[in-house]
Order: structure tokens, then C-alpha cells, then sequence
């Protein structure tokens, strides 16, 4: 392995993507996070397809629960390199 390349970023990924594929990736169903997290399925529901805003206090629920970042369901198109370049 002479080189190693960065990955290129192919798709852009909602808050509310965000959220989703980490549940799916943890084989957790809504009803599932929306219990750990202590919200109506409805409002996982909600977040999950944009309709509702997911917030801070959100984030930090639904991250604990998920085991990740705030930041990563926040933000999850920030590029790093990008930001720090600037």
C-alpha cells in the first residue's frame, strides 16, 4: 500500500438522515430510540424526516442514546478540513 486517500464525501446527509442511519446501523427501530430517549415515536418520526427541527436538547438525548456526538447528527456534512483551512 504505497498511498492512502481520503474518502470522498458522495452524498449530502440531513440532521434528520443522520439520526436515522445511526438508528438503523445500531438495529434499533423508532419506538426503540424513542424509549431510551424518553420522546414520543412520532417526534423521532418527525426529526427523522426534517419535519421537526432537531435542536440541541434533542441532539444531546437522542446522542446519548445513540452513543455518538451531539455534533454528529448536528452537523453531519461539516468538513473539517475545510473549516480548518479557513
Amino acid at each position: 500500500m504505497s498511498e492512502v486517500r481520503k474518502a470522498k464525501r458522495r452524498v449530502s446527509v440531513s440532521p434528520g438522515e443522520s439520526v436515522r442511519i445511526i438508528r438503523e446501523l445500531q438495529e434499533l427501530s423508532q419506538n426503540q430510540l424513542a424509549d431510551l430517549a424518553g420522546m414520543p415515536q412520532s417526534t423521532v418520526s418527525a426529526i427523522e424526516r426534517g419535519r421537526v427541527n432537531l435542536g440541541v436538547d434533542r441532539a444531546k438525548t437522542l446522542a446519548r442514546v445513540l452513543k455518538c456526538h451531539p455534533a454528529v447528527l448536528v452537523f453531519p456534512g461539516w468538513d473539517t478540513d475545510a473549516e480548518s483551512a479557513a
